[in-house]
């Protein structure tokens, strides 16, 4: 096996392999590992990687800081206004969402803290999610006026129909003992566990044959009818940048930046 550790970028990510375990972690906790257009190239990068190392068995998803990841940095989709822009940036998110879940790895999402919109959907994405029992779920673009759309496409394959149009449809948040029950991760652990216990199934995981575990993957993949998926983003990139160019998103967002109660919406 070959050991490492190094940075990718300073700033957005690290990368950690060690006895056939590889750990990608968010490193942007000042704006809650937020799904920028740098972060996201700079996970596609990595990502891209990792699918042509034969010495990593298994990946773990992590971030540091306070939270798992805040979804979209809504900044900067703010200050573009072009439908365009953020019917790119939705198909780079897109793109490396379907590029996780056809890595040959099994990737393991380790959840601390918050996971909402985009950063739920990373959750979604992996095969496996181990979560600190502090951690709370949500596809929370509704509160802004803004489906979250290609979340839809993942959080459905995992948890259902019923249970993801709630979770779309009010915006509200689970905590971690229902985003069990509900399949979007596997256990819920002790926050002081958390890691330990990510590691522990990472490397059960990792101490088998390479092999079987890249064969399960691909079959995996199969069984989530993948082959739809590149579909189903690509309508769902269209519709979440058409809801960007509404009154009601862009006032939605202004006012969660503001920290200003939520505007009335317009009715039609």
């Amino acid at each position: 096996m070959i050991n490492e550790v190094r940075s990718l970028d300073e700033r957005l990510v690290l990368l950690e392999a060690h006895e056939g375990i590889a750990t990608v972690t968010l490193n942007s906790p000042a704006n809650f590992n937020a799904l920028s257009s740098a972060m996201i190239a700079a996970l596609q990068s990595t990502f891209d990687e990792l699918a042509d190392r034969a010495d990593v068995r298994v990946v773990i998803l992590a971030a540091q800081g306070r939270a798992f990841c805040a979804g979209h940095d809504l900044r900067e989709m703010r200050s573009h206004d072009a439908k365009a822009w953020h019917e790119a940036l939705f198909t780079r998110c897109s793109t490396l969402m379907r590029t996780i879940d056809a890595l040959p790895q099994p990737v393991i999402a380790r959840v601390q803290g918050i996971a909402t919109a985009a950063g739920c959907q990373l959750v979604a994405t992996c095969d496996l999610a181990v979560a600190s029992e502090d951690a709370t779920f949500a596809t929370s673009g509704i509160n802004l006026g803004l489906f979250c759309s290609t979340p839809a496409v993942a959080l459905t394959r995992v948890i259902g129909q019923k249970p993801a149009a709630e979770m779309l449809f009010t915006g509200e948040f689970l905590d971690a003992r229902r985003a069990a029950s509900l399949g979007l991760v596997n256990r819920e652990v002790p926050a002081q566990s958390l890691v330990q216990e990510t590691q522990h199934l990472a490397a059960r995981i990792a101490a088998q044959s390479g092999q079987a575990l890249r064969s399960g993957k691909a079959l995996l993949r199969k069984l989530r009818r993948s082959a739809a998926l590149e579909g189903d983003y690509k309508a769902s990139v269209t519709i979440m940048a058409a809801d960007m160019q509404t009154r009601d998103a862009k006032a939605g967002i202004d006012a969660f930046l503001m920290k200003k109660a939520r505007p009335h919406w317009e009715h039609c």
